[in-house]
């Protein structure tokens, strides 16, 4: 990961009574993410064979990988040899390190086992652009929590027998602000399924026509 671009220093001559003094510009550059310090040594790119060890190792890589994907609003990743979408999250240009593919599918099983990951598709493992890789949601919020968020907003907003579509859920106005706001659709979904399972909706029509009532 390339370092962060350092503030230009504000100018140290002094300027008249009359003349108003110069506001800095916004930066157009989009705030970087910070990486933890583990991230900036060697052995974290190696999986330990002390069994302890390994624990906090794969701790530290799921909240890094969580972390990662929720800043960047991430809710899959590939992991494959020809995707470099999220290079930097497994690559650290700087120390030339890399975290190998079949470790990296270690942390994400443990992950798993956690609830805070899952193939997308367990059967067949889809592939991503050609290359063969292995798919997985990232779940920085679980399916149960995404349902809790739209959950508590059909109260706060008196949605409760209402009819929106499930675009209207991610894309509308009405959400707009809101964490859900944006969603991919296929993670709605499960989300929303939650709350078919409890009564609490009911989803109707097919494919991007479908609409959703609350209870």
């Amino acid at each position: 990961m390339s370092a962060p671009a350092k503030s230009t220093p504000l100018a140290t001559s002094t300027p008249s009574s009359t003349t108003p003094i110069p506001t800095k510009p916004p930066s157009s550059e989009p705030p970087t993410f910070d990486f933890p310090r583990e991230y900036h040594f060697p052995p974290f790119f190696t999986l330990q064979t002390n069994h302890a060890t390994l624990r906090s190792q794969q701790e530290k890589w799921s909240s890094l990988i969580l972390s990662y994907c929720r800043y960047h609003r991430i809710y899959r990743i590939t992991l494959s040899y020809t995707d470099t979408a999220h290079e930097d999250l497994f690559h650290n240009r700087r120390l030339s390190r890399s975290l190998r593919l079949s470790d990296a599918r270690e942390i994400l099983k443990f992950m798993q086992k956690e609830g805070r990951a899952e193939p997308v598709d367990s059967g067949s493992n889809s592939s991503s652009g050609g290359g063969g890789g292995e798919l997985f949601w990232i779940y920085w919020r679980t399916p149960e929590e995404w349902a809790a968020m739209v959950e508590e907003w059909v109260e706060e907003t008196a949605q409760k027998g209402a009819v929106l579509t499930l675009y209207e859920l991610t894309e509308g106005e009405g959400t707009r602000g809101t964490e859900f706001h944006g969603l991919d659709p296929e993670l709605l979904q499960k989300a929303l399924q939650v709350l078919v399972k409890r009564g609490k909706a009911q989803i109707f029509g097919q494919e991007d026509q479908q609409g959703i009532k609350f209870f």
